[in-house]
């Protein structure tokens, strides 16, 4: 049975109150962790101990200092990836192949911010000449950083290494149903010669979320979840007027033209939903099709969904595992008979998989549901499970029309082989990351954020570290004369 604590202060630490979260398998609802609950109070000291960090000796390291610090944090991990793949799986559900390759892009996140970080210099003004004027960039502080149970350690990851490499002391709370990999890389910033109070970990529920979003000695709050949980958060951080970071999700089309190659089209709708079972926030879960192909592409793909294998994470032949939890598995049951009582059709899917290997755990099946409009409540709100809805349109105009009616704007996709009217809808999709036959590619060098209600700000690239400093004008008078001006 593993065990957690707490990490404040650079100590290893139970809660005040000495509480604890069962933390449940996926895959049979066993337990597998016992894991700390902080509260209020725990995450006050966690606050209190970055405060006093960031106000002293981490204020004096330099730029190398941190560069090479976020370089030995990828050598951990490339060392441990196997460790923290399996906590992964074992913790969400998903596939160890897509654990195994998450430990590799978060070594190459924390590569990547090393490297800018390394680059950075400031900026030199023209001036006149007895005046130094510098455009700089300064930590903005305590960071109290959130994140979700679908990618724990990888969205960790894209907080962690620009805060700490633009020389922020950090406050990292976890979901509190997938603390396992941000534990044990809690373990591994542990080994390296770090002052105390420079990195604390607070596992627990919302009232950890709360108090870092409303304490006042937090100076900026970077959060990945719900858009319930994102807006408490941005009204509790006008307390001091704090920076903040949401990424929300989204409700993102999957937009097929009739030109497309149809072979590689039906691949990726597949890839697009049901990485991870669909648990993720910018899964293609709303297929648009133009009307000409439509029923031929349902055809294809309702031949393909009953060979996807579903299983333990950990079998080297599953392609897909559970659902993270039972009140996801409950709501995605809910919406896929909410579909289908608006008119949707059932083409595939919808329930438990039959057998008594998946009797225990929060096992779906693939799901296509067809012929959705875009009036239902399923082709506006996120799914966030391995369900497809599927749409007609039958002009460009049309599907640009639809596509961009929905309150989110994190991803979308466009299938085509006409390159001008790939690069029309482009530009006119209102999303922050758009794909053109292709689905789910990221990179760090690329920014990663949404329009609308999938949040604000961008994590990742050049900007993803910029969000994590503020910008100061440093003007010096080498000869300062007077001026003679008010009562001379």
């Amino acid at each position: 049975m593993i065990q957690t604590q707490l990490y404040i202060d650079g100590q290893w630490q139970s809660p005040i109150d000495n509480g604890t979260r069962a933390i449940v398998s996926p895959a049979d609802e066993s337990v597998i962790a016992q894991a700390a609950e902080a509260t209020r109070a725990d995450a006050r000291l966690a606050i209190a101990a970055a405060r006093k960090a960031f106000d002293g000796p981490w204020r004096q390291t330099t730029i190398r200092d941190r560069a090479k610090l976020l370089n030995n944090i990828a050598e951990l991990i490339d060392r441990d990836a196997g460790k923290l793949a399996h906590l992964e799986s074992l913790n969400t559900g998903k596939t160890l192949t897509e654990s195994r390759t998450d430990m590799g892009d978060i070594a190459a996140t924390f590569r990547y911010f090393a490297g800018l970080v390394a680059s950075e210099s400031g900026a030199v003004n023209e001036a006149p000449h007895h005046v130094i004027s510098r455009t700089l960039r300064e930590p903005v502080g305590v960071c109290g950083l959130i994140t979700p149970w679908n990618y724990p350690l990888l969205q960790a990851a894209w907080k962690i290494a620009p805060a700490l490499g633009a020389g922020n002391t950090v406050v990292i709370k976890p979901s509190n149903l997938t603390p396992l990999t941000t534990h044990h890389f809690t373990q591994l910033v542990a080994e390296l010669d770090l002052p105390p109070g420079v990195f604390n970990l607070v596992t627990g529920g919302a009232e950890v979320g709360a108090e870092l979003a409303e304490s006042l000695d937090v100076d900026l709050v970077s959060f990945t979840g719900g858009a319930y949980a994102g807006e408490s958060i941005m009204k509790a951080a006008t307390g001091n007027f704090k920076r903040i970071g949401l990424e929300l999700g989204g409700k993102n089309p999957n937009i097929v033209f009739a030109d497309a190659d149809l072979d590689a089209a039906v691949d990726y709708a597949l890839n697009a939903a049901f990485f991870h079972a669909g648990q993720v926030c910018s899964a293609g879960s709303r297929l648009m099709v133009e009307d000409s192909i439509y029923d031929a592409f349902i055809g294809r793909l309702a031949e393909r969904l009953p060979r996807i294998v579903i299983g333990n994470g950990f079998h080297g032949e599953t392609q897909m595992g559970p659902v993270q939890s039972a009140q996801q598995h409950e709501k995605i049951l809910g919406m896929v008979q909410a579909g289908i009582a608006e008119g949707a059709r059932l083409v595939h899917g919808g329930k438990r998989p039959a057998g008594d290997v998946y009797k225990k755990g929060y096992w779906l099946e693939p799901t296509l549901l067809a012929d959705v409009t875009a009036e239902m409540k399923i082709a506006k709100e996120e799914i966030f499970g391995p369900v497809i809805t599927a749409e007609r349109f039958r002009s460009e105009e049309e599907a640009l029309r639809a596509a961009n009616d929905t309150p989110y704007g994190l991803a979308a996709a466009v299938w085509t082989r006409d390159l001008d009217k790939a690069n029309r809808m482009s530009r006119a999709l209102r999303f922050g990351t758009v794909w053109v036959n292709d689905y789910h590619p990221y990179f760090p060098e690329a920014p990663w954020g949404g329009y609308k209600a999938s949040g604000i700000g961008r994590e990742l690239a050049r900007i993803g570290l910029d969000e994590y400093t503020e910008l100061k004008h440093s003007y010096i008078n080498l000869a300062p004369k007077a001026m003679g001006w008010f009562g001379a």
